[in-house]
C-alpha cells in the first residue's frame, strides 16, 4: 500500500496508527463484553434475573454510550481527536477495574454506566482519524481492520475472563483486564499524530457544523436512513444472542466457565475478525465495479447467516454448536466496515465524527440497548414453560430481525449511487 501522494504520512506510519487505534478498539470490547462471560458468576452472587443482566450488559451501558457520543464527537470534529480517544480509554479502563469492587447490583450498574461514559469518546473520533489517514478507495478496508478490534477484544475478554473467573473470581477478572488500558492510553498519546482533517479527500471539506446540521444532512440521505436502521436491527441479533450465549452454553449444554470462554473466544473472536476484514476487503474490491456492493455484501451475509444460527441454537453436540457459532460470527461481522465507509463517503471530513456517532446511536440503542434486554425479557417470560432452555427459544426472535435488516440493507443500496454522484 503506497502512501497517498497528498499526505505527508508514509505507508508504514499509517499502518502503525491503524494498529494502535485497533488496539484501542480491542480494549473497548474487552471492557464492554467482559461481563458477558462473567454474568453467570455475577448472577449467582448477586441473585439477578435475565432481565437485570440484559439491562446491565445492554441498555444501561448503551444509553450513556450513545447519547454522550454525540457531544463528544461534535467536540472531536473541532479539536484534537487523539487526545479525546486517549482520555476516554483511560476513563473506561478505570471504570472497568472499579466494577470489580461493586458490592451490589446498583453499584455494578453505576460502574457500567461509567464504562459507557468513557467509551462514548472512543470510536467516532477514531473513525474520523482513519478516514483522514486513508483515501476513499481504501477506507472500507482500513475501517474494517480497525473494527477487528471488536473481535480481538471478545477473544481476549472471553479467554482471559473465563480463566480469571475460574481461578480468581469475577471481581479480580474485571480489575486485571481494566488496568492495562490506562497504560495503553499513554502509548497512544505519545506516539500517534493528529492528522489534518480532510487531507485524504480530493474535495475541500467544509468547516464543522452543528449536530443538528449534520443530522439534517444525513436524514436527507435515504442511503443513510435505511443503512442506520439496518445496522441497528442487525445488531439486535448480534448483541441479543452474543450477550446471552455464554449463559445458554452453561445452562443448556452444561459447560464450565473455562470451556465457554475458550469455545466462544475462539469461535466468536476468530470468526468475527475474519468476517470484519472480509467485509471491508470485498466492499473495496467489488465496489470498484459497482458501489452498491458495499451494501449488497451485507444482504448476502444476512441470507447466509440463517442456517448456521439455527444450528448453533438447536444442535445437541457442542462441537457442532461452536462450529456453527464460528460461521454465524463471521457472517454477522461482514456489514460493519463497509457501512461506516458508506456513511463517511456521504459526508464531508469535518462532519465524520458526528456522522459516526449518529450511526452508532441508532445501531447501539436498537442493538446493544434493546437486544440483550429484549432477549433477556423473552427468556424470563418463557422460563416457566421451558426452564433452562428458555434462552434457546428466545434466540429465535432474531430470525425475524434478520429478514428486516436484509430488506433495509438492500433498500439502502438502491439510493447509494445517486447520493454519492456515481453513475452505474
Amino acid at each position: 500500500m503506497q502512501a497517498n501522494s497528498s499526505t505527508p504520512y508514509s505507508s508504514r506510519y499509517r499502518g502503525y496508527v491503524l494498529l494502535i487505534l485497533t488496539g484501542v478498539y480491542t480494549f473497548n470490547f474487552i471492557d464492554r463484553q467482559i461481563l458477558v462471560i462473567l454474568q453467570e458468576s455475577i448472577k449467582g452472587e448477586l441473585g439477578l434475573s435475565d432481565t437485570q443482566l440484559g439491562l446491565l450488559t445492554g441498555l444501561a451501558f448503551a444509553l450513556f454510550y450513545v447519547t454522550l457520543g454525540i457531544p463528544i464527537a461534535r467536540f472531536a470534529d473541532k479539536s484534537n481527536r487523539r487526545n479525546i480517544i486517549g482520555a476516554s480509554l483511560a476513563i473506561w479502563s478505570l471504570m472497568t477495574a472499579l466494577s470489580g469492587l461493586a458490592q451490589n447490583y446498583i453499584q455494578l450498574l453505576l460502574a457500567r454506566i461509567g464504562v459507557g461514559v468513557g467509551e462514548a469518546g472512543g470510536s467516532p473520533p477514531a473513525h474520523s482519524i482513519i478516514s483522514d489517514y486513508f483515501p476513499p478507495e481504501r477506507r472500507a478496508t482500513a475501517l474494517s481492520i480497525y473494527s477487528t478490534g471488536i473481535y480481538f477484544g471478545i477473544l481476549i475478554g472471553y479467554l482471559g475472563g473465563g480463566w480469571l473467573d475460574e481461578h480468581l473470581g469475577w471481581r479480580m477478572a474485571l480489575v486485571a483486564l481494566g488496568v492495562p488500558g490506562v497504560i495503553y492510553a499513554l502509548i497512544l498519546l505519545f506516539t500517534v499524530k493528529e492528522p489534518v482533517k480532510g487531507i485524504s479527500d480530493t474535495h475541500q471539506a467544509e468547516e464543522a457544523k452543528s449536530f443538528w446540521e449534520v443530522l439534517a444532512v444525513l436524514r436527507s440521505k435515504k442511503t443513510f436512513v435505511y443503512l442506520a436502521l439496518a445496522c441497528g436491527i442487525h445488531t439486535f441479533a448480534n448483541y441479543g444472542v452474543g450477550n446471552f450465549f455464554a449463559p445458554f452454553l452453561i445452562r443448556v449444554h452444561g459447560l464450565s466457565i473455562v470451556e465457554v470462554g475458550v469455545g466462544m473466544g475462539l469461535a466468536s473472536g476468530i470468526g468475527g475478525m475474519i468476517g470484519t476484514f472480509m467485509g471491508g476487503y470485498l466492499g473495496d474490491r467489488l465496489g470498484q465495479k459497482d458501489i452498491r456492493w458495499y451494501l449488497w455484501i451485507a444482504v448476502v451475509a444476512e441470507i447466509l447467516g440463517f442456517g448456521p444460527s439455527a444450528i448453533a441454537f438447536f444442535a445437541a453436540n457442542t462441537t457442532i454448536v461452536f462450529a456453527a457459532y464460528f460461521l454465524t460470527s463471521l457472517l454477522t461481522a461482514i456489514y460493519l466496515g463497509p457501512c461506516i465507509a458508506v456513511t463517511h463517503n456521504l459526508i464531508d471530513a469535518h462532519k465524520r465524527s458526528v456522522a459516526s456517532a449518529i450511526l452508532f446511536l441508532v445501531l447501539n440503542i436498537i442493538g446493544l440497548g434493546l437486544g440483550p434486554l429484549g432477549i433477556g425479557a423473552i427468556s424470563d417470560a418463557l422460563s416457566p414453560e421451558y426452564g433452562a432452555e428458555s434462552l434457546r427459544y428466545a434466540f429465535c426472535a432474531t430470525f425475524i430481525t434478520g429478514v428486516i435488516a436484509m430488506y433495509l440493507f438492500y433498500r439502502s443500496s438502491q439510493h447509494y449511487p445517486e447520493e454519492v454522484n456515481v453513475k452505474i
